[in-house]
């Protein structure tokens, strides 16, 4: 990172009634399928993996206006499992920019089909993605605003 980076944003969050985060939509809504579980009916973890670096994506390609990379995984951590047919959704905002960095925190939520009421955070993420151009060469972006 460097000195231009603006200071983090807190990651804390207002709750809606049923536990998502209010004020914000999903960038990625998917139904946990067999395909994607062990013989048990858990969710493998590199499928939660990818659909975070897309929603993450996806929030960084918004504030670039335009391409991103993935460059790093600065944190994961699963906290629960996912089960098949659960509802999992991913919210993604933009915590911290860099002169062409972006870094995204996701937060992954589950409902299981039988009771969409419920509502179980069971992942953590925080990835840093690299605006790049046409060409694949790295490029400026915005300064985040702070609200």
């Amino acid at each position: 990172m460097s000195t231009q980076d603006t200071p983090a944003q807190p990651i804390e969050e207002e709750l809606d009634a049923i536990g998502l985060p209010a004020h914000r939509h999903a960038e990625l809504r998917v139904v946990a399928m067999p395909a994607d579980a062990n013989p048990n009916g858990d969710i493998f973890g590199g499928w939660i993996m990818s659909h975070v670096d897309m929603a993450g994506g996806i929030a960084a390609m918004r504030q670039a206006h335009g391409r991103v990379a993935t460059i790093a995984v600065n944190s994961f951590v699963i906290k629960r499992s996912v089960r098949v047919g659960d509802l999992v959704s991913f919210y993604a905002k933009v915590i911290r920019t860099g002169s062409s960095s972006l870094t995204v925190h996701v937060g992954v939520f589950t409902q299981p089909w039988a009771d969409l009421k419920r509502v179980v955070k069971v992942t953590e993420a925080e990835v840093t993605y690299v605006a790049i151009d046409a060409k694949g060469r790295k490029r400026p972006v915005k300064a985040l605003q702070s609200l």
